[in-house]
Order: C-alpha cells, then sequence, then structure tokens
C-alpha cells in the first residue's frame, strides 16, 4: 500500500459515511469525526466515530491484514454465542471495517485498578473461555499443527537471540533447542483440540458498557491444544500472579472443562503440565514477537514486558527436570547478553508489583 496514514484516514472517513446511510440502527452526525485510538501489535488503526450508539472505524491494511477473514471468524463465533463485535461493514478489497464499539474498559486496567476483584473477573474470563472452546470444528479454523508450531518457536531464535540480544548458536545449541521444540510441539499435539483465540489475555477482554466481558483481536483464531488460551490469560505477559493462584484457577478450568467433556481421563498432573509447558512454547514464542515488535515495526514499549516473559520461562523450566539443559544453557548463556540490553531487568521480581 503507498497511500500515506493522512489519504487512508480521509479514505476510511468517506467510506465510513457512506456506509453509515445504510445503518439505519446509527445515527450519523452532520460532521462525522474519527478519533484515532491507541493500537494494537498488529498494522490495524483503530478510531472512534461519533455515531450513537458508537462504533469504531479500522483500517486494516489488505497487504498485512485480512479484513475478509476477520468479518468471516467475527460471523462465525458470534453464530455461537461467543461476544465478539459485530461487524457493521467491510470492504475487504481496502481493508476497511466497521465494528460494535466494546469500549476503553481493559480487563487489564480492571484488574489493575481492583485487585480484589480478580477472582470474580477472571471467573468470568474463564466462562467465556468455555463457551468460546465448546464452538464446533469449521474450516474458518485452521489447524494448530506442528508447521505452524514450530514457525513460532523459530521466532525465538531469529528475533529474540539473534536480532535482539545479537546471539549466534552453535551446533550443539541449535541441536539441544530442536529437541526442546519437538518436545513441546509433542505435548500440545497430544492435546484436545477447541477453538484456541490465540491472544486470549487482558488486553484483549474488554469490560463492556454493560458489564459483561467482550472478547477482541481474534483474527488469527486455530483448531488447537485446550491449554494454549488457558495459558495466555493465566500466565499473562502483562500482569502476573501468585503461581499458587495461577495453579488454582487452572485446575478450576481442568475441571470445568472435564465436566462438559472437553476432557477425560486426564490426571491433575498432565493437565498442569499440558498447561506448563504449552505456557513455554507461546513465551518463546513472545520474547521472540516482542523483540520483532520493537526493532521491525518501531514499538519498543514491547521490551518493558521481556522480564515477565523470561520469569514465565525460568519458572516452567525449573519445575521440570527434562528441561534442566535448557535452563543451564538460559540462565549461563542467554541471560548474560540479555543483562548487557538497556531494556533489561530483574525477571526475578518481574510482574509481583501488580499481583
Amino acid at each position: 500500500m503507498n497511500d500515506q496514514p493522512g489519504e487512508r484516514q480521509e479514505q476510511l472517513n468517506q467510506w465510513a459515511r457512506t456506509q453509515l446511510q445504510h445503518l439505519h440502527a446509527h445515527s450519523s452526525p452532520q460532521s462525522l469525526t474519527l478519533e484515532p485510538l491507541v493500537g494494537d501489535a498488529g498494522c490495524r488503526r483503530y478510531y472512534r466515530l461519533n455515531t450513537e450508539p458508537s462504533l469504531l472505524a479500522v483500517d486494516a491494511p489488505p497487504d498485512v491484514e485480512n479484513a475478509h477473514r476477520f468479518k468471516e471468524l467475527a460471523d462465525y463465533l458470534r453464530r455461537h454465542h461467543i461476544a465478539v463485535p459485530n461487524v457493521a461493514a467491510v470492504d475487504s478489497e481496502r481493508g476497511f471495517l466497521l465494528l460494535e464499539d466494546f469500549g476503553d474498559r481493559l480487563l487489564l486496567h480492571a484488574l489493575r485498578q481492583q485487585p480484589e476483584s480478580a477472582t470474580a473477573l477472571y471467573g468470568e474470563s474463564l466462562m467465556q473461555l468455555l463457551a468460546l472452546q465448546q464452538t464446533p470444528a469449521s474450516d474458518v479454523l485452521p489447524a494448530y499443527d506442528q508447521p505452524r508450531l514450530r514457525r513460532e518457536l523459530d521466532l525465538f531464535d531469529q528475533w529474540f537471540l539473534k536480532e535482539l540480544l545479537d546471539y549466534d548458536l552453535s551446533d550443539s545449541e541449535r541441536t539441544m533447542l530442536d529437541q526442546l521444540f519437538a518436545q513441546l510441539e509433542a505435548s500440545a499435539l497430544e492435546q484436545p483440540r477447541v477453538a484456541v483465540h490465540r491472544d486470549y489475555h487482558s488486553r484483549n477482554l474488554l469490560i463492556r458498557p454493560d458489564g459483561c466481558l467482550g472478547i477482541v483481536d481474534f483474527q488469527d483464531a486455530v483448531w488447537g491444544p485446550i491449554t494454549y488460551d488457558l495459558a495466555s490469560l493465566l500466565k499473562d505477559c502483562y500482569i502476573r500472579w501468585p503461581a499458587d493462584q495461577v495453579r488454582q484457577w487452572a485446575l478450576g478450568y481442568g475441571n470445568m472443562a472435564a465436566g462438559i467433556g472437553l476432557l477425560e481421563g486426564i490426571t491433575e498432573e498432565q493437565f498442569l503440565r499440558w498447561f506448563d509447558w504449552m505456557g513455554l512454547q507461546r513465551h518463546l514464542k513472545v520474547l521472540g514477537i516482542f523483540g520483532r515488535l520493537a526493532l521491525r515495526d518501531q514499538k519498543p514499549r514491547y521490551l518493558d514486558n521481556l522480564a515477565l516473559v523470561i520469569r514465565y520461562v525460568l519458572e516452567v523450566a525449573a519445575r521440570y527436570p527434562e528441561l534442566s539443559d535448557f535452563r543451564y544453557w538460559f540462565e549461563h548463556s542467554v541471560l548474560p547478553h540479555a543483562r548487557a540490553q538497556s531494556w533489561y531487568r530483574d525477571y526475578r521480581q518481574a510482574g509481583d508489583e501488580a499481583a
């Protein structure tokens, strides 16, 4: 796309005005304004329209985003009573959307402002997740298979080690990591398969004006391991809770999933292992993604979250003897390179201030 941001915004404004003429449920003011909102980790730009009720206009550049898939997924999830925004209008060719506006109150903000409400808020989040995981398989949800898992894990080497830390793996280190990746993939692939949001955490859950929880940023949803979204939520890269509390929430969810037939014959030990190892796969990927956001996408604020992600990685590595080689290597080879970075802070207390 060669259009400049100002040109795209004006095109989006004109398109939105045209669409509003056909949306009788929304009153369009004489002077339509687009209020820019803080963006997410993707390339989308969000604007709040001064309509009644309000709508969001989204600029999703078609060379990097897929507005058609977003609409398709939203419609599929809403048919199964999942609380995602209604897509009021879409132009797939230009990458423009009009969405239902869920407001600005992130679950993350509510948790930080009212930590005493965490159990109730996570209870609602887990019930929403349970509903999501009961949606049936569909062609709209691609398989979260081994090649996809490996591509994600490779981000750790490419963007965290090589690009961010300037760390080149030796042949023996590459072999060790390949073995670890294969273990994590095997653990993921042996789990029951369900609908997976893939970014189900406190920045993508919103407390709507009616007090109910809404789900956004679901465009990368897949059909995959049952513990993936649970690990995303309870081992959140933006807020941390005590390990005992996380274990209690995770097992409570496992019991609910077993009660409705999503899990059968799985011990607590096995479920927690799946949960921990799925979290490790995700956090290794996220180390790479945050590095890429900082270096390629000029979003250095994500570096502030690396310490917490490192903490999650090493906590799981310390819990399982099979991961001892990886843990030793990370602590003695990778961390010295990380400590030399301006963004580094002691991972051992990362997240404690919010819990």
